[in-house]
């Protein structure tokens, strides 16, 4: 992805305009609509047997004696039997990737020790590299190195990326919930694409009450006074959905990184003034917002906020706002300097901006996206989908708790197999 920056969503915050940035990537924001290219604790204990922690790809078939999940009946790659339909929107290709598909198939509750010993090699190899690197000779030798240290280097973010994924999708399948599977042509007689369980309750559970607080005002401000009207249907640009999507996960990722400061300062204790459930402070701060014209009283303000623009008119201005709540951690978010703020609102590493990137493409498509004289999108070739706003719901709470858990595994990771850039 050319550029990882996206405008950091001021309407669920209340805050000035930040942008939500990787590091490793360049820093141009964007202002209206999202501009995605389609292109904590983990879930069971590492402590597993050493026969599972010693494999390499293509030596699990060997392995006798473990439970099946009896969850998932679905797999990542089209080589597993008896599969009905993929666990996963995205389909990893590389041998590790494919390697974990398998045992997240057959054998999820080894995948934590897998992952441990594919890092360990990871490390190895990058150590190796390093060595040769500093020791090799000068001149084209010297140029040589570099370049095939440059193709696995390569390989290895590749990897690392697929890792990164097959653990997200381990803590959905730890959590009962289903991944959406990738949106396309429905066979339904309404034509509508939405045919996926709620799974509201699991979902909200996953999230701690400030921050499910949060999530409901992120809604509120998608859906309008829609939120609750889930059996209405709609016919909206597939494009317009996916950037929604996409934006739901970054904003899933910010929240829960800010959320665990939040729990940890609470636990402590030492909450901020105004934090620490004070009704009057919460009300007073979001009616100063209100007065400031903050929550877009016009459409110019509307079309400042990406959430709402990249619906491209799918809100009325009565809409827009509807439903919001007073919320604790909108409060303790908004007591941050913009120093704190801006490094909170930052995706810390390019494979978690990719894999953001790949996922959504999976679940949407690549879109052909057609620019104007005038600079602006073609709408014209858009694909409309017919969707309820009860699968919209979904589709947005779905994508929060995969930014949430994004961050978790990106934590969990770079703790052992150090990646990303501080």
């Amino acid at each position: 992805m050319e550029s990882a920056a996206v405008t950091i969503f001021q309407s669920s915050l209340g805050v000035a305009s930040s942008s939500l940035t990787s590091r490793s990537g360049s820093s141009a924001a964007v202002n209206g609509p999202i501009s995605v290219k389609f292109g904590a604790k983990l879930g069971p204990s590492l402590k597993h047997s050493a026969s599972a922690s010693q494999l390499r790809p293509g030596q699990w078939k060997g392995v006798r004696g473990s439970r099946r999940s009896t969850g998932v009946r679905a797999s990542l790659s089209p080589e597993s039997a008896g599969s009905s339909a993929p666990i996963a929107p995205l389909k990893l290709e590389s041998p590790i990737g494919q390697f974990l598909s398998q045992i997240l198939v057959s054998h999820p509750h080894l995948l934590p020790a897998a992952v441990e010993k594919q890092l360990e090699q990871l490390q190895t190899d990058r150590d190796a590299e390093n060595t040769k690197e500093e020791s090799s000779a000068a001149g084209t030798d010297l140029v040589l190195y570099r370049r095939i240290a440059e193709v696995k280097a390569n390989e290895r973010r590749k990897a690392l990326e697929e890792i990164l994924y097959a653990l997200v999708v381990q803590k959905f399948m730890d959590s009962d919930v289903s991944l959406i599977p990738s949106v396309s042509s429905s066979s339904d007689p309404s034509g509508r694409v939405d045919m996926w369980p709620s799974q509201e309750g699991k979902l909200e559970r996953l999230h701690s009450p400030e921050a499910y607080e949060m999530i409901q005002n992120h809604l509120a401000l998608i859906l309008g006074n829609r939120a609750g009207g889930s059996s209405s249907v709609a016919q909206i640009s597939k494009l317009r959905v996916g950037q929604v999507y996409a934006a739901s996960v970054m904003y899933g990722y910010f929240l829960r990184r800010v959320d665990q400061r939040f729990q940890l300062e609470k636990t402590m204790k030492i909450l901020p003034g105004g934090s620490d459930g004070d009704e009057f402070n919460v009300q007073q701060t979001v009616g100063e917002e209100k007065n400031a014209g903050s929550v877009g009283d016009s459409l110019e303000s509307m079309q400042s906020h990406p959430e709402v623009s990249s619906w491209a008119g799918g809100i009325s201005s009565d809409g827009f706002g509807y439903g919001m709540k007073p919320s604790r951690l909108r409060t303790y978010v908004m007591s941050f300097d913009g120093e704190t703020l801006q490094r909170y609102a930052t995706i810390r590493s390019k494979e978690a901006v990719s894999i953001i990137e790949k996922h959504t493409e999976a679940l949407f498509g690549r879109p052909e996206i057609v620019i104007t004289p005038e600079g602006t999108v073609d709408s014209s070739r858009d694909e409309l989908i017919k969707i309820s706003f009860g699968g919209l719901k979904r589709l947005v709470l779905e994508a929060v708790t995969f930014g949430s858990f994004l961050w978790d595994v990106e934590s969990y990771v770079d703790s052992r197999y150090h990646f990303v850039l501080n």
